[in-house]
This record gives structure tokens, sequence and C-alpha cells, in this order.
């Protein structure tokens, strides 16, 4: 296998010789498990660690390798190897770590194209959709709208889905599918391009790691069924994992995931509300909340019909998320700082004592 099926180009190369790392082996994260890694390379698939100095240089769980990510590596004849470095990423799609304090969770790396999976039967919330949709965009990827399990409802249902989406999300390619009958997969196909790299984002049991099976044309990932007892998806994926396609399209399967804060420190939510950050604009005041103020435009737009009223009351609860991210961050970094001083003060002290 050649770099370049991996989806290796002249920009990644670029970013290579610009940071010294001709040397090395270079290989693409294609798992993860507690911190070792299996990198695919042109010599083969390796097991692989990081070094001391990347551990302890890394200032949070951002700086360590993910799936998707290129590193320069040193491979042992033993079949081990040793990264040492990481280099640059082109997007990364994350969310808040649901166990850490103002830490975000990657979820993928140096992805082109997301799949916004949810299954019509029981999983389609528009709301979520949008969560999705401001993850991708603050994560400079283009993302693709699925709708799983097409073979469970019938058209009029199908259509009224296809309707809701339109009249509050706009400019998104939306493709149904049933993996059963395998309705859809043409079109689905016909997105994937040759070196290019995909991830599947969505709850667990819309049907990922079947889609996943089936454009592969053998079984990678295991599949489950619904829980009778909660009607929620079982957590069949416990990992990341990168997968090459028959056709040179790269697949990210993905854990199911229930929750999904947003970590959008950038221009993720302007995109998907454009209409009402827009027309934010018009406010009468500049720090208007857009939820009780005389002269907001928001509201009246509201008031009118020519805003959902559903997508502004979840463009306020992710603003309101956001805003309590970043916050959160903000804190994380002074508590940081703050601990810094005291092991810089404890290590003077010790020195001290020697002498």
């Amino acid at each position: 296998m050649k770099l370049d099926d991996l989806g290796y180009n002249d920009k990644i190369e670029k970013s290579r010789i610009e940071n010294n790392l001709e040397d090395f082996d270079i290989g693409r994260v294609i798992s993860e498990h507690k911190e070792r890694y299996i990198v695919k390379t042109e010599k083969g698939e390796f097991e692989a660690e990081i070094t001391g100095n990347l551990r302890f240089s890394a200032k949070g769980r951002e700086d360590f390798p993910a799936v998707g990510d290129w590193v320069a590596l040193t491979i042992y004849d033993s079949g081990f190897s040793i990264i040492h470095g990481i280099l640059p990423r082109f997007s990364i799609i994350s969310r808040q770590s649901v166990s850490q304090f103002g830490e975000v969770q990657i979820i993928a790396t140096n992805i082109d194209y997301a799949f916004l999976i949810q299954a019509v039967d029981r999983d389609f919330n528009i709301n979520r959709l949008e969560r999705y949709l401001t993850i991708c965009y603050s994560s400079d990827v283009s993302p693709i709208i699925v709708l799983s399990k097409t073979d469970l409802i019938d058209e009029q249902r199908i259509n009224g889905i296809l309707n809701d989406i339109k009249l509050r999300i706009k400019n998104v390619p939306v493709i149904a599918i049933s993996n059963e009958t395998q309705n859809g997969y043409e079109a689905i196909k016909k997105t994937i391009e040759k070196g290019k790299t995909y991830c599947m984002l969505g709850s667990s049991g819309v049907g990922k790691s079947t889609l996943l099976n089936n454009l592969s044309g053998r079984t990678i990932m295991r599949t489950d069924t619904i829980s009778q007892s909660t009607n929620k998806g079982r957590h069949v994926t416990s990992h990341r994992e990168l997968i090459i396609l028959e056709n040179g399209g790269i697949l990210v399967d993905n854990p199911g995931m229930r929750e999904v804060g947003i970590a959008d420190t950038t221009s993720g939510l302007e995109i998907t509300f454009d209409k009402i950050v827009s027309l934010s604009q018009n406010c009468k005041f500049k720090d208007c909340t857009h939820t009780r103020e005389t002269g907001c435009s928001i509201l009246e737009a509201v008031e009118k019909g020519d805003i959902d009223k559903n997508s502004y009351e979840n463009y306020l609860k992710l603003e309101r998320e956001k805003a309590h991210f970043e916050l959160t961050v903000v804190e994380k970094r002074k508590k940081d700082k703050e601990l810094g001083k005291i092991i810089k003060n404890y290590k003077k002290g010790m020195n001290k004592n020697k002498y």
C-alpha cells in the first residue's frame, strides 16, 4: 500500500519537510487503544507508542495522536514502532470531554467529510443535527446528512422528515438509505472520493457499523440489535478505526455518542444558524441576548414566522453551552497556571535544601 492510498498528498509532504521530519517513516493512525496506536505505513501496520518527550510536553489530550493523524515514527524489526511527532492537522472533529472539566475530546483528525447519521424510525432529531453541523463547521469538515432505516417507515413520513430538514438546514446534502434493502447506496457511494477521508457521526444503533460493512463489502464491525427495554442502541463499536474502502475512499467509524457537547470556539454556530446571526446585527442593543429585549430583530422574526421557533430555541441552548465551555476552558487554564507556580516554587525550595 502506498501513502497516497491513505490520503497522503503534496500538502502533507510539504508539512513534513517544513517540520524537519524527512528522516522518519510516515504513517497514519488507524486505531487507538488507551494510548497505544496502530499505524498504517507503506511497510505495513505497526503497533506504536509515543516518545516520553512527546508525552511530557503535551499540554492536553489534543497533543496526543488520534485516529486520522499523520505521524512521524521509527519502525523496529520486531514490528513495534515509536511515534516522534504529529504532522499538523488540517481538520479536527472534537467535542467536550464527558469526564474531564474544560477538556476537549478528539473524535478524529484530517477529515474531509462527515456523514451525520440518524435513524428515521426512532432516532431522528433535528436539534441534534444542528448540533452535529456546528461541530462540523467549527472543525472545517463538510457535512452530509444520512437518514438510515428508511425501510421501517412509509414514504409519506420520509418526505415529511426531508421537508423538515429543508426548512431548517440549507445547503447540506441529504441522503436517505436502507441498510436492509440498500436503497440509496448508489447515492452515498457517489459522494465517496478516492483519497478523501470520511467520518461517521451518530448515536448508537443508527446503523453506522452496518453501513461500513456494506460499503466495504466485508464484515469489519460487529453489529447488534436495538435494546428492547430502552429502545436505544447498544455500544457495539468501542473504538475509532480508519478503514480503506475498495473504491479508494477512507472511512472512520466511531463509537455511538449519546452526549455531544460542542467545543466550538470558532464560527461553527455562526454558520449553522447564519440567518439568526445575520439578523442579530439589526438588533437595537449591541449586547442583545435575543430573549426579551425590545427591538430584537430575532424575536420579531420568530414572531412573524420567518425563523423557526424550535431552531431559535436550539440556537439559544447551543450558544449558552458554547459560552459555558469557553468559560470552563479559561478557568482550567487559570488552575493549571496556579498549579504550575506551586510546582515551580516547590522545586526551588527543594534545590535550596540541597545546599
